[in-house]
C-alpha cells in the first residue's frame, strides 16, 4: 500500500475531523453522520466490491465522477436509484477522499436535521392460559 492510499481508518479520521460528524450505525454498519444525515458508510450490499464506501452525491456530480475516475468510483445496480457513489477505498488518493467527504459534509449540513425513526413499542404477546 502506498502512503497516499486511503483505508477505512483514513475515512474515520477525515470524517470525524469535520464539524458535527458522529459515528453511528446505519443498517448495521458503522457510519458517519452529521445532523442525522449520512456522510459515509461501508458498502454493505453483496454486489459491492470489498472495502468500498458509500458517499451521498448529487446525481449530476456522480456521473462526472464516474467518468473521471472509474478505478476509484463505481456503481452497482443496487445503488443506481440512490444519490450515492460507491468508492473503492484502496483506489482513491487521500486528498481526493478528503475532498469527497467535505463535499458530502457540505451537502449534509445544508439539509434539515433528520430525526431518527420512531421506535414502535414491542407488541404484547397474549398470555398463555394454564
Amino acid at each position: 500500500m502506498r502512503m497516499d492510499e486511503a483505508t477505512f481508518h483514513t475515512v474515520r479520521e477525515i470524517a470525524l475531523s469535520l464539524e458535527g460528524v458522529e459515528e453511528a450505525p446505519f443498517f448495521g454498519f458503522p457510519a458517519f453522520k452529521v445532523n442525522g444525515n449520512l456522510l459515509a458508510c461501508p458498502a454493505g450490499h453483496p454486489s459491492a466490491d470489498p472495502n468500498s464506501l458509500i458517499v451521498p452525491v448529487p446525481f449530476d456530480q456522480r456521473d462526472e465522477m464516474l467518468a473521471a475516475d472509474p478505478e476509484a468510483y463505481y456503481l452497482k445496480p443496487h445503488y443506481v436509484n440512490h444519490a450515492v457513489i460507491v468508492v473503492r477505498v484502496a483506489h482513491i488518493h487521500r486528498d481526493a477522499l478528503k475532498d469527497l467527504l467535505r463535499m458530502a459534509w457540505q451537502q449534509a449540513i445544508a439539509k434539515p436535521r433528520r430525526k431518527p425513526p420512531a421506535r414502535r413499542p414491542l407488541a404484547r404477546r397474549p398470555r398463555r392460559r394454564s
